[in-house]
């Protein structure tokens, strides 16, 4: 065999040829913008971003004669002189009382998306296209070319300042009124409220659809959060990160500021909050109306009032995902998780307890209920207290769940010493009972096990199993 392969290069298209010969004289470039077919300005659009012919992109979004300019789906966020002329060029256009005869351009796109349509006009097959472009479906929705001019950008704050690009747009964005700056997701990593605040003053708020906050809050700044929260109307994922609560006077007022606002989101379908410490004993002020489709309330303590108010309330009647992992129910009556689980059974796909406390008091009391959840494809009690005939009754229990495809179950109490600490050899016993029992219900079925850290030094470096799978 030949020590060398020949490395063969798709040749620039005519097209992109001709793009760079117009780009070596901008001037030249930006007469002919005029007379340019309409399928060659995202081309010629390309090929001037990539040559940082600021100039040329400043005239092009003059004369853009599409809707829509995604300049995201283009780059993530464009270099700082690119992304300057680009405002520019819509700050001349803005100016005008008499618009340029090609002039469509209602929306710019910041967002990481529509590569689709950089794609399918630069590619092979650019002469199939049709000649308009492809449209949003967020232009489509504006009443004509007269109204405002729509900027979509995700916000995503990540520290004490603006990265220069965003600051730029923001700073572009306060200077004018006739335009609608569109957010669909927020994602806050750490920044001052008030720094936040001052931004989401200018985003149109109906607009959002996702707000994320990964970063540890006070309660009295999730208070001052909230009436932002609750002009976002439209919101349908909403992700609350550790939120702590300090003991104060005006703790109840924080809480009520946050709960009166989540009540206005009558389109949230996924609400997950991880470690909400202010939650114990105030479920009950959550409780929405308008149906979830996902819940989480992870790692915090909740009463047993609170657990009782969640399996009444209206929201979760068409849950599909719920996770109450590291809450501990130990101390609770197992009545309110059955009333729960029977509430939610006709629609769960992925039911996640674990690290709960939970023991076989509570999960007998499930059985019946968790055997007609016929939607189910996640299930996971891992890190309970499980003994082996149990872990044998909920097998059999859901064995006529066709649906569950991924199961995650504790090592049973057996494989552990009196200290509490896993022995190998009795895990090894406990995986062979087990797998005798898939083989005998006779479907096929992959289940994992897992052991829980050394309750004496934390260590998680443990005997975990491969999946079991019973064919």
């Amino acid at each position: 065999a030949s020590r060398f392969r020949m490395v063969t290069r798709t040749p620039p298209r005519l097209l992109e040829l001709a793009a760079k010969s117009l780009l070596k004289d901008e001037d030249l470039a930006i007469a002919a913008l005029e007379y340019l077919p309409t399928e060659l300005f995202p081309l010629l659009f390309m090929e001037a971003l990539a040559g940082r012919c600021d100039k040329t992109l400043k005239a092009m979004v003059r004369a853009w004669p599409f809707a829509r300019l995604p300049l995201g789906g283009l780059t993530q966020m464009p270099h700082q002189k690119a992304l300057q002329a680009v405002l520019d060029g819509l700050d001349c256009l803005l100016a005008r009382k008499v618009r340029p005869r090609r002039w469509k351009l209602r929306v710019l796109d910041l967002r990481n998306a529509s590569r689709n349509f950089w794609s399918m006009w630069s590619g092979a097959r650019v002469h199939e296209c049709p000649l308009t472009g492809p449209v949003a479906e967020d232009s489509l929705r504006m009443k004509g070319p007269s109204g405002p001019l729509t900027v979509f950008v995700d916000l995503c704050l990540r520290e004490r300042t603006l990265d220069e690009c965003l600051a730029n747009l923001i700073r572009w964005a306060r200077r004018r009124r006739s335009l609608h700056l569109c957010c669909k997701k927020v994602t806050i990593f750490g920044m001052p409220i008030q720094n936040i605040k001052e931004v989401l003053n200018l985003v149109q708020l109906g607009c959002v659809l996702e707000v994320e906050v990964h970063f540890t809050w006070q309660l009295s700044t999730l208070g001052k959060f909230a009436p932002y929260l609750g002009r976002m109307s439209n919101v349908r994922r909403l992700v609350l990160s550790h939120i702590h609560k300090p003991s104060s006077s005006s703790e109840e007022k924080h809480i009520g500021r946050f709960t009166s606002q989540l009540l206005r989101l009558r389109h949230l379908r996924k609400l997950r909050m991880e470690s909400p410490a202010f939650l114990e004993g105030c479920l009950g002020q959550m409780c929405l109306k308008s149906p979830l489709e996902a819940l989480s309330i992870t790692n915090c303590q909740l009463t047993e009032s609170d657990l009782a108010c969640l399996s009444q309330c209206p929201s979760i009647s068409q849950l599909k995902e719920l996770d109450l992992s590291g809450l501990s129910l130990a101390c609770f009556s197992p009545k309110p998780l059955q009333v729960l689980l029977e509430r939610v059974a006709a629609t769960i796909q992925d039911l996640v307890l674990e690290y709960c406390g939970l023991s076989d008091t509570h999960l007998e009391a499930i059985l019946p209920a968790l055997s007609h959840c016929h939607q189910l494809q996640t299930f996971s009690v891992r890190g309970n207290h499980l003994s082996m005939a149990l872990m044998e009754r909920l097998l059999r229990h859901t064995a006529g769940l066709s649906r569950l495809s991924l199961e995650l179950y504790p090592a049973p109490l057996e494989s552990y010493s009196s200290q509490g600490i896993i022995h190998p050899g009795r895990f090894a016993q406990a995986q062979a009972e087990l797998l005798g029992i898939l083989k005998d219900l006779g479907l096929p079925r992959t289940i994992w096990l897992r052991t829980n850290p050394c309750p004496h030094c934390g260590s998680k470096i443990v005997y975990d199993s491969d999946p079991f799978v019973s064919c």
